[in-house]
């Protein structure tokens, strides 16, 4: 049997509640070697779930480790955001217009849900629906009434600020539900072949040039496949198309995550989905998962804003230079290379501004990067992106211009093979959309540096040695997932 924690910011966060050895803190569980039973169920009861939190980083490093996590970083993510999508059609949208409820005054009315549960008869079923949405330990929801009922505002709530009744009917729920089997809720999406590819001519570093989304529209054509380009401003035409194709620069708190999210809300096949977006996008999630998964690496160890003695421990087990990074950069922004403990100081408390958690890894110089482009976890084509000249990184970043180093392009078959071996390992990590893992060959041997989501694919470049296949290789698989629907 699996066994369940419960993870709170401080022990004395529990002190309302039963004692129990099941309530661990939130610097105890990040602190957990990876190899710790993978059977673990984690409920997240942390006072802050804000991005890049140590509630954030709780259930984000539970999803690296294989623990099944209550409220996963999905939904995090999606409370958090202000476009909210979904929420008011289909069942929901259903139930709330068979609500008889009374008409409240001009604030509405607030009703907290603790794991879909509430006293109002009237209420359980639509919390059921919505915590199966969007399954959370406490789910805030406030209703206006305007001819119907309407959800007006859907939010992550904290255990810490409920009062003694309140405190009984959580510990309750949390019983009952802490004895459940957890169950993946299934996604539904529709059968149609229109694809939306959304680009944005204001991203400075777009992963397609306008010539290769031309040939994307090509190749889509030749697989049954009517692409349009979109802008991020027609993005409420979703529910006009099969598939979307992101070719913009993703993060997670950005519109590109809610694009997707709302695509697949839509039952639009996606690429890359939410998830890949919100995996790739955090370096200290590929580190947990790369080591879980024992996918060849430079040695790597997290940092914590509020203890400091790492900084002294990272220089005893990594050495110098060390490479400290931003969980959420790219493009080489938010990467320092420090040479001596003061450096790693000053660098990390610069760091430790954006983010509770930082990466520090080992430095391993090469004069290139590998770059092995990955399609449902098959090598797609593969990069050398060197270095730029006098500089230790592939991108340097000036005050008026980016500048980066040559590239070569070759193919597959001709990539060693334990660069193309740790590769489609480190995808594996993600998921099964179009990924570009980044390498360093030591030695002949493979070091993963990062999964990136959707990858570059410029005329040119990427797409020297294939041409037109490549463009039509990405159309194929569109093609194969929407008929598997």
């Amino acid at each position: 049997m699996s066994q369940v924690l419960i993870v709170v910011n401080r022990h004395d966060d529990w002190a309302s509640y039963y004692p129990s050895e099941q309530v661990i803190s939130v610097d105890q569980y990040l602190s957990f070697s990876t190899s710790v039973d993978r059977r673990l169920r984690v409920i997240n009861l942390c006072s802050d779930y804000s991005y890049l939190s140590e509630g954030y980083y709780c259930s984000l490093l539970s999803e690296a480790r294989a623990h099944r996590v209550i409220p996963p970083s999905r939904v995090i993510n999606e409370l958090s955001s202000k476009m909210m999508f979904g929420i008011q059609s289909g069942t929901a949208k259903t139930l709330l217009g068979k609500l008889k409820l009374e008409e409240q005054g001009e604030g509405g009315l607030l009703i907290r849900s603790y794991f879909g549960q509430v006293n109002d008869p009237r209420l359980r079923p639509l919390a059921r629906v919505l915590f199966e949405r969007f399954p959370c330990p406490i789910l805030e929801i406030q209703l206006q009434y305007d001819d119907q009922w309407e959800i007006t505002r859907l939010q992550l709530g904290n255990h810490l600020l409920l009062d003694d009744s309140e405190q009984t009917i959580f510990a309750d729920a949390l019983e009952r539900f802490s004895s459940k089997i957890w169950k993946s809720r299934q996604n539904k999406r529709n059968l149609r072949y229109d694809m939306a590819i959304l680009v944005n001519p204001d991203d400075t570093t777009s992963p397609s040039d306008a010539v290769a989304i031309r040939k994307f529209v090509k190749a889509a054509r030749q697989h049954d496949i009517n692409a349009e380009i979109i802008v991020p401003e027609a993005i409420i035409r979703l529910a006009e198309f099969d598939a979307l194709f992101i070719r913009e620069t993703t993060a997670v708190n950005h519109h590109t995550y809610e694009v997707a999210q709302r695509a697949e809300s839509e039952g639009l096949v996606v690429m890359d989905d939410s998830q890949s977006i919100v995996r790739c996008a955090n370096k200290i999630f590929l580190a947990n998962a790369f080591q879980v998964h024992r996918v060849p690496t430079p040695c790597s160890l997290i940092l914590q804003r509020n203890h400091p003695e790492q900084l002294e421990q990272a220089v005893q087990k990594l050495g110098l230079p060390i490479v400290i990074k931003i969980p959420d950069g790219s493009f080489s922004r938010g990467v320092k290379k420090v040479d001596t403990l003061d450096q790693l100081r000053t660098a990390a408390a610069e760091l430790f501004q954006h983010s509770s958690l930082v990466l520090a890894q080992e430095f391993l110089y090469t004069s290139f990067d590998w770059r092995i482009g990955i399609l449902n976890n098959r090598p797609l084509y593969a990069c050398r992106y060197h270095m730029v000249r006098n500089h230790w990184q592939i991108y340097r970043h000036g005050a008026s211009r980016t500048v980066s180093g040559s590239f070569d392009t070759l193919p597959t078959f001709e990539v060693p093979s334990p660069i193309l071996q740790a590769a489609l390992a480190a995808s594996r990590c993600v998921g099964d959309g179009l990924y570009g893992v980044d390498l360093k060959e030591v030695d002949g041997k493979g070091y993963v540096i990062e999964v990136n989501d959707n990858p570059n694919i410029d005329s040119g470049v990427e797409d020297r040695y294939l041409g037109r296949e490549l463009y039509s290789l990405i159309m194929q698989e569109f093609n194969r997932r929407l008929e598997l629907q």
